[in-house]
Formats: C-alpha cells, structure tokens, sequence
C-alpha cells in the first residue's frame, strides 16, 4: 500500500497546485499539465489499490469474497 498513498500524496501537492496556479490566473496548459497529472497519480493508486485486494482476495478461501464485484470495481477506474 506505501506506493499507492505516496502516489495519492503526489496527486495530493498537484491539485494544491492547480487550485493555486488557477487562483493566481495561470497559463491554461500548465494548469492542464498539473491537473492530468493528478488525475492519471490518482488512477495509477487506484488500480494498484484494486489489484492488490483482487490478489488478495482471490488467493482467499473466503466464500463471501465475491470476484466478479471486485473484477467490477477494478473496470469502474477505466
């Protein structure tokens, strides 16, 4: 998990910086630089995130993990 909440942190400093950047009046592509970054920092955590609790869960002899709901959850970031 340390990777995905470091990458979370990054997109976390980036989207201070698109609010700050479009609060001061900045060039539209760099606020569009920023703000691309964040969104595929956030994506990356997010399908890391998944993917671990799909590996875990798979490797499970739980009979409540349902692996077509996580297999959903893990489509709903594409």
């Amino acid at each position: 998990m340390k990777p995905a909440i470091n990458r979370l942190k990054r997109a976390q400093g980036q989207l201070n910086a698109v609010i700050r950047m479009l609060e001061e009046g900045s060039d539209c592509r760099a606020v569009v630089t920023q703000l691309s970054a964040a969104s595929k920092a956030i994506d990356r955590a997010g399908f890391s995130i998944i993917a671990t609790g799909l590996e875990k869960c798979l490797e499970s002899d739980d009979p409540t993990v349902d692996r077509a709901e996580m297999e959903k959850l893990f489509l709903s970031l594409a």
